[in-house]
């Protein structure tokens, strides 16, 4: 149980301390809704959300707000731990104890990883029901998702997908400026600063100390694994698991009937459900992302065999990954996502021609884009623009767009306009 004068001087510590100073962030997020819904931010471990609640705690100050109003407690500090529904409803009672005018006025609660207390949906929906009050949620641990903290508010939550840095966000956080007009020197810094991005990925720790990026990394996914996955089903066999993650990372494709088949050659026993639910918890722990192959048929798509992207470049040069065509690519879909696009897939024409990504808007495809490192080489753009092209055809779409490193130009080819985008100004349009 936590008493009444910890809860008192967690909310006066909070008034008196100095906020840290995040790096702006391109996730835009109301402070106050006509709604009744908690404002939850869902994302992989260590991708900024508490940064994000501190971004939000400085606006409503830089508009004049009162900090007395507002709110920010870590549920994850060892002063808390044990907490209970109960305590909670005493950390409420306390926070109108010592500032009674609040009773009547509008309110910020920053709940930050509350889902370690047992019966916090209760609580949250408590709060969201009370006139004048707003509720910022964030989570990621073994006891709960961070994707699953939305499914719990049953439908009383607004969701907000938390990842990684961007590039405009780590060219940011580096003080290079970014515009419509740069001098030779300024793109210079940007394209240099891609190449790290690259390689290093935008996980915000590593941006800031990128002289253990490694260590910073090999943490994470330690943490990811051993508490949000191990802990979590309690699963026995730790080195199948290890197995299976790591030929993930290192598949471009990923076939669960034929790595079965694999660990059945080696001798090594595990069932195929198994496998197929290895798999859904690092999706669920939004470390791996699957990409569905584009049909017109739902079973289609969930019977084929997935790409495998995952959330920062950094995990994959962990890995020794070093192909610069399969990185930019990661970087692209992860944009893609961090954009908000939602019905994303891969295409393979009936020539077997592939299309990296198909953006799709009902049953409309809008977008054809292609991902090419080197446009340079004759037969590698014969190559892209053909599959582009075959796309285009088969699914009726004319926005066609090839990602490349530094090569930019609009063409005419076969009586269809392709867009060159170097990645760098992509990214930061």
């Amino acid at each position: 149980m936590i008493s009444k004068r910890i809860w008192g001087e967690l909310i006066k510590d909070f008034q008196e301390r100095r906020l840290p100073d995040p790096v702006e962030r391109e996730l835009r997020f109301p402070l106050e809704t006509p709604l009744n819904r908690a404002v939850v931010f869902s994302g992989p471990r260590r991708s900024g959300k508490t940064y994000l609640m501190y971004i939000g705690i400085k606006e409503l100050l830089a508009r004049g707000e009162d900090r007395n109003q507002i709110l920010y407690v870590n549920f994850e500090n060892i002063r808390l731990a044990g907490a209970t529904a109960q305590d909670l409803n005493d950390l409420l009672e306390v926070f109108f104890e010592i500032y009674p005018a609040n009773r009547t006025k509008k309110v910020w609660f920053f709940l930050d990883e509350v889902q370690v207390v047992p019966e916090w949906e209760r609580f949250v929906r408590t709060l969201v029901d009370m006139e004048n009050m707003n509720v910022f949620v964030t989570g990621s641990s073994s006891k709960l998702m961070s994707k699953e903290i939305a499914t719990s508010m049953r439908g009383r939550s607004l969701t907000y997908d938390v990842y990684p840095f961007s590039f405009a966000e780590v060219l940011r956080a580096d003080g290079i400026e970014q515009g419509e007009y740069l001098s030779s020197a300024q793109k210079a810094k940007i394209v240099h600063k891609l190449e790290d991005y690259v390689k290093y990925g935008g996980y915000p720790e590593t941006v800031i100390y990128r002289e253990e990026w490694e260590r910073i990394l090999r943490e994470i996914l330690d943490v990811t694994i051993f508490r949000d996955i191990v802990e979590r089903y309690d699963i026995k066999n730790i080195k199948v698991l290890k197995i299976f993650l790591n030929a993930i990372f290192n598949s471009k494709e990923f076939s669960i009937h034929k790595f079965f088949n694999f660990l059945k050659s080696q001798g090594t026993k595990v069932s195929k459900n198994t496998l197929y639910n290895y798999f859904e918890y690092f999706a669920d722990s939004f470390i791996v992302f699957p990409l569905r192959r584009f049909s017109y048929s739902y079973k289609d798509v969930e019977s084929s065999i997935p790409k495998i992207y995952l959330v920062d470049n950094g995990l994959l040069s962990l890995q020794g990954i070093r192909d610069k065509g399969r990185l930019i690519e990661n970087i692209v879909f992860v944009e893609l996502k961090r954009k908000g696009t939602r019905d994303l897939f891969y295409y393979k024409s009936t020539s077997e021609r592939e299309v990296d990504f198909v953006i799709r808007d009902g049953k409309t495809v809008k977008q054809l884009i292609q991902v090419c490192y080197d446009i340079d080489n004759f037969s590698t753009k014969e190559r892209e623009t053909r599959a582009l092209l075959n796309g285009s055809k088969e699914l009726n779409c004319d926005d066609l767009l090839i990602i490349t490193w530094d090569y930019e130009a609009e063409e005419d080819v076969s009586g269809k306009m392709i867009k060159y985008v170097p990645l760098w100004k992509w990214l930061i349009e």
